[in-house]
Parts: structure tokens; C-alpha cells; sequence
């Protein structure tokens, strides 16, 4: 198996370079995607990296960008990683014999995602082992088109790895609540976008249960403080949600021409 690599990156200096050097010596080929509304020293590290191509590119959404890295890629295999993610040791290791294989079978495969959320790799929450198709036959996979959280919808079997894909996620709360209005805002549109209608109980029920659900079902409480604090934040992110929903609907009924 010869395998590219596909990232999309904006403004991520702090952590391409990171994820990047942790695909050579295991990925044939690397293809970044800069947005071109980036304006951090992101271009000049992946302009340094080894067997790595990019391209500036407007932003089309998370899907229509990754497809088009995609449809850049000259293997017919494909691992599609974030910036902010970075193989784990032990991932490398087990990507490297599963490209050794005479035969692959699978579609695709998925792995599990360990999360470092303020300073604390979060282990229950609900979060772990999270597990994220990845690698996957690009003639036999393609993305979903939210406006967020986009995934992959794979044309036959899946089979899980074992090692953890590192993900630093948030590395303080400034971070956190800078992505936090953008991505509630998206995941609204989403919403809409499906028909969903908003309802009272979608923020008076639905972030209360998330966090019980988070905190005590799924033992948030054993992530310390941080798992308190992410219980918090998933419950707010929630209600801020479905409340731009709301919010949506109303400027719809008051303004029919938006």
C-alpha cells in the first residue's frame, strides 16, 4: 500500500510542523491545503517539510476542501489527519505494517482518538477511545457535507486499529471559546439546513442531559477538573446552539427575504 496524507490548515503554526513530522518515514506523500485567509507563519513550515506538496486555496467548507485535496492525491490510498492531530508512536508503528500487508481487504480504517484538552489527555467523557475513520480506498469513500464535523461515508468494511491518534484539541479555554462561536453558529446552520425545528426543550433539557450524560454516565468526573470543565463547556455549546436555531427561525419569520 503507497499512502498520501491530506490536511487542511488555517492559521495553524503552532501545530503543523508537529503533525507533519509526525508522518514521515510512514506516509508517501503529503498534501496541506493553506486557506487563503490564513495569516500565521503556517505556509513557511509546510514550504519546509519534506515530500510535502500545498496549494493557497480559498475556503469552500470542510468538505468541498477535502475533497479537493483528495482528488490531489496520487495514491489510492488516503489518511486524512487534522493539524492539530499527530500520530502517536505506537500508531506509526501499526500504520507501517498495515501498508507491509500483501492484501487489504477493508475499505477503510478507523482509530482511536485520545483527546489533550487543557493540559490533560482526557480519558472517559465520552470522548475516548472516540473512534475516527481515517485511512480509507478514496474510490470507495467520500465525505458528508455539513457545515461541521464533516465525516466520511465508506463503501465497504472498516476495520479498527489500536493505537491512539493524538489530538490537541484545546490547549487553553481562550482557544476553546475561539472556535466555540464559529463552529455553534455552523452547527445551527446544519440544523436548519435539515429541518429541524427548534423547540424549548432543546435548551432546557438537552444541555442539562449532556452533561449528566458526560460528567457521571460516561465518568467524566475521573478527567479531574478538566472533565468538569468539558461537561460544562459541551452543555453550553449545546444551548448556544439550538438558541442560534431559534435565533435563525426568528430572523426568518421577521425578515422572509433571508
Amino acid at each position: 500500500m503507497k499512502l498520501s496524507s491530506i490536511t487542511i490548515a488555517k492559521n495553524e503554526a503552532t501545530n503543523i510542523g508537529r503533525c507533519l513530522q509526525s508522518l514521515s518515514g510512514v506516509v508517501d506523500e503529503i498534501i496541506v491545503l493553506i486557506d487563503s485567509a490564513s495569516a500565521d507563519a503556517t505556509e513557511s513550515i509546510v514550504r519546509d517539510t519534506p515530500n510535502c506538496r500545498y496549494e493557497i486555496v480559498p475556503w469552500q467548507g470542510y468538505a468541498k476542501t477535502k475533497e479537493y485535496a483528495i482528488s490531489l492525491t496520487t495514491n489510492q490510498w488516503v489518511f486524512w489527519i487534522d493539524a492539530d492531530e499527530v500520530l502517536s508512536p505506537a500508531l506509526r508503528e501499526e500504520i507501517k505494517a498495515l501498508k507491509a500487508q500483501d492484501t487489504i481487504n477493508e475499505a477503510a480504517f478507523a482509530m482511536p482518538r485520545i483527546a489533550f484538552f487543557l493540559n490533560r489527555w482526557i480519558k472517559h467523557s465520552g470522548w475516548y477511545p472516540g473512534y475516527i475513520t481515517r485511512i480509507f480506498d478514496k474510490e470507495r469513500a467520500h465525505f458528508t457535507a455539513p457545515e461541521v464535523h464533516e465525516g466520511l461515508i465508506i463503501d465497504g468494511p472498516v476495520t479498527k486499529l489500536h493505537a491512539d491518534l493524538l489530538h490537541y484539541t484545546d490547549p487553553d479555554i481562550r482557544h476553546y471559546f475561539t472556535k466555540f462561536n464559529t463552529y455553534t453558529t455552523l452547527a445551527a446552520l446544519d440544523l436548519n439546513k435539515n429541518n429541524k425545528k427548534f423547540s424549548l426543550a432543546d435548551i432546557l433539557i438537552r444541555p442539562p442531559f449532556l452533561f449528566l450524560k458526560m460528567y457521571i454516565f460516561k465518568a467524566g468526573f475521573l478527567d479531574g477538573l478538566q472533565g468538569l470543565l468539558l461537561a460544562l463547556f459541551s452543555a453550553f455549546y449545546v444551548l448556544v446552539k439550538y438558541a442560534k436555531l431559534w435565533e435563525k427561525e426568528t430572523d426568518k419569520n421577521t425578515n422572509p427575504d433571508n
